[in-house]
């Protein structure tokens, strides 16, 4: 017995062992991005002046993310107020429910819920019902990408909530959809008051109160499934590495109808326009990934002092299109990127000093947006870098990225040996000159040993 017990905790451990190895191959999920690891949407709520039964607040968005964005059909921000506060009225902003006022008989208020929930106004608001950097739809773009529209705001008034520093109590329990789970948010803090600046920069004014609220983004808690998938070629090996084969689920026309649809369908339109359909649920074309989203990574040339790479973006998802679309791509050598085509590009430098992450995202008005699934629904550029000699080689994968992000989500990866590589450089000898060689020193042995 007491033999056994050491074998026995021996195998525990390599169990414990497999299992940590396999944990660590499987993507983060946490709040925390290596690769952005102070980006959050930061919510600030500025008092701007009191009223009779409580106040007027202007309140705001920031997405200091430098490349995850917030599309169509927008964010949704809820709070559940502390106190027994309506909402008399807004603008640039509206309240999803109005809620039970049958308590008010004259004056009804805008919104009469314990847990109101927000939204942006559309494109083409009047203008009597919009402020500064409202009315966008709910989209928000990513602040390394398009900065001035990585902002929202909507003014909100307050009734029955205090008029004094003293009196008024900080909301409870913010939320963020965007449009769906994924951000969770802290609570509110009380911070210096916003100071605001004159046009002519002559004169300072100042919020009554502000709080701010962070809100940080967890893709596990968003979907279970990732949403892209990243595939490898390059010019001196034929093999092309698919996707994984069901990187983002395993969904079967046999065990679950609907979940894709062949490209050549008679019945592709009447599915993609399905009004029972819920148009936010991928519909996505029948693959052995089952990505809505792929990327290609091809190593297309390879020069003297210079390497040339295709990337290839792919929709396979029917019902979106992807506006303003971004890529993140981590490779040791975007340290020397010498020119790209047709895509924007930001290094993002996550690690300080060390240049191997680079941001790509379309051109306005030529490529920024990526077409739902068919000829049109892919978008590509090509990549030229400078060799540097201690460092460049293609053994081994090294031309192939470390890590892919389409639209901040992680992209699942071919495993690292099933990577293209180089073809071996000592000759293969055909079988038969094998063999004689073999004969030949088999009868020099014999000879040798009979001298």
């Amino acid at each position: 017995m007491a033999r056994r017990r050491p074998a026995f905790l021996h195998l525990c451990a390599s169990v414990a062992l497999i299992v940590v190895a396999f944990s660590s191959l499987t993507p983060s999920s946490d709040a925390y991005d290596p690769l952005d690891p102070n980006g959050n949407i930061t919510i600030k709520w500025d008092v701007m002046q009191w009223t009779p039964d409580g106040y007027v607040a202007v309140v705001s968005l920031y997405n200091y993310q430098q490349y995850r964005h917030i599309q169509a059909p927008g964010w949704k921000l809820g709070w559940v107020w502390a106190k027994k506060e309506v909402i008399w009225a807004m603008t640039g902003g509206q309240a999803t429910e109005q809620g039970d006022c049958s308590k008010f008989k004259s004056n009804i208020p805008h919104c009469c819920k314990k847990d109101p929930e927000i939204v942006d106004l559309l494109p083409g608001t009047p203008y009597n019902m919009q402020i500064a950097n409202c009315c966008k739809g709910g989209v928000l773009t990513a602040w390394e990408q398009d900065p001035d529209n990585a902002v929202a705001s909507f003014q909100v008034s307050v009734g029955q909530a205090g008029t004094t520093n003293k009196t008024v109590k900080v909301p409870k329990n913010f939320t963020l959809k965007a449009p769906g789970p994924g951000y969770t948010c802290g609570p509110a803090k009380l911070v210096k008051p916003t100071k605001f600046i004159s046009q002519d920069g002559r004169r300072s004014t100042q919020a009554h109160m502000t709080w701010n609220v962070t809100c940080t983004y967890s893709q596990f808690l968003a979907q279970r499934s990732p949403t892209c998938c990243v595939s490898l070629s390059s010019f001196y090996n034929d093999t092309i590495v698919n996707c994984p084969t069901c990187s983002c689920g395993c969904q079967n026309n046999s065990t679950a109808p609907g979940s894709c649809v062949e490209g050549n369908s008679p019945y592709l339109a009447s599915v993609v326009n399905d009004p029972n359909k819920n148009s936010l649920a991928p519909l996505v074309q029948c693959t052995s990934h089952m990505c809505p989203i792929r990327v290609h990574w091809h190593v297309k040339v390879n020069y003297k002092e210079y390497w040339r790479v295709k990337i290839t973006v792919a929709n396979f998802n029917y019902r979106m299109n992807y506006s303003q679309w971004n890529l993140v791509v981590q490779h040791p050598n975007f340290d020397n990127l010498t020119t790209i085509f047709s895509f924007n590009y930001k290094s993002l430098n996550p690690y300080g000093l060390i240049n191997d992450t680079a941001m790509l995202w379309g051109i306005k008005y030529y490529n920024d947006l990526l077409m739902t699934a068919g000829p049109d629904g892919n978008v590509q550029s090509e990549l030229l870098f400078r060799k540097e000699p201690s460092t460049f080689t293609f053994q081994k994968g090294w031309a192939f990225p470390r890590r892919v992000y389409f639209n901040g989500d992680n992209c699942v990866m071919p495993p690292p040996d099933a990577y293209p590589w180089l073809p071996n450089a000592s000759p293969r000898l055909p079988a038969s000159l094998l063999l004689t060689f073999v004969a030949v020193w088999a009868a020099l042995a014999v000879l040798l040993a009979h001298a």
